[in-house]
């Protein structure tokens, strides 16, 4: 038990890590590919932990995985996302480029329709590398990884990681349409009067 929650805590620490510092180049280009091949590599080296709280949610809908190792998987990977954002932060110069944002080319339900839709065919093949255990499957979930990073990067950033994307809201404090990456309504703002 205690090592599947510790490989994921290092998995995400890891993902979130290259895909944050992949992150300071422009464009949505060297975070989906870092992030697909980091995914990939992942798969190979530690067996494939999901790293990321939308891949676990599912797992525990469908009962692949017990209350508590989902649970404890969640708060390992959003742990993880944290110390991976609070090292990026510290060594990088800029940390404005660590916050997954809705963009100017759409609104904030285009950037959910797009993470939905990335997030779906994420764990849509996260379920059949599971269910066929091809020795393929790092190839797979990393390919769907940089394609969903490359599809839906242009309007929400492409996280499809709620854990990812967390991190750092966390250590830096930006919350703006944060909830596009967790897939759930705001509240409506407050009237002024």
């Amino acid at each position: 038990f205690w090592r599947g929650v510790l490989a994921e805590l290092a998995a995400t620490l890891i993902f979130v890590g290259v895909v944050l510092g992949a992150s300071v180049a422009p464009g949505p280009l060297s975070p989906a590919l870092a992030g697909g091949l980091v995914a990939g590599g992942l798969v190979c080296t530690l067996g494939g932990p999901q790293a990321n709280p939308a891949l676990t949610l599912a797992l525990l809908c469908t009962r692949k995985l017990s209350a508590l190792r989902g649970a404890a998987g969640v708060l390992a990977q959003c742990a993880g996302a944290t110390l991976a954002s609070a090292a990026a932060r510290a060594a990088l110069q800029d940390d404005s480029g660590l916050v997954t944002r809705v963009s100017a080319v759409g609104t904030a339900g285009t950037a959910l329709a797009w993470e939905i839709f990335a997030t779906f065919q994420l764990a849509l093949a996260a379920f059949a590398a599971t269910e066929h255990a091809a020795p393929q499957a790092g190839l797979a979930l990393g390919s769907a990884v940089a394609a969903g990073g490359l599809a839906a990067g242009p309007f929400s950033g492409g996280s499809m990681n709620p854990a990812r994307s967390l991190g750092p809201a966390i250590v830096t404090g930006v919350w703006d349409d944060h909830w596009v990456s967790w897939g759930r309504p705001r509240a409506p703002p407050e009237s002024p009067g």
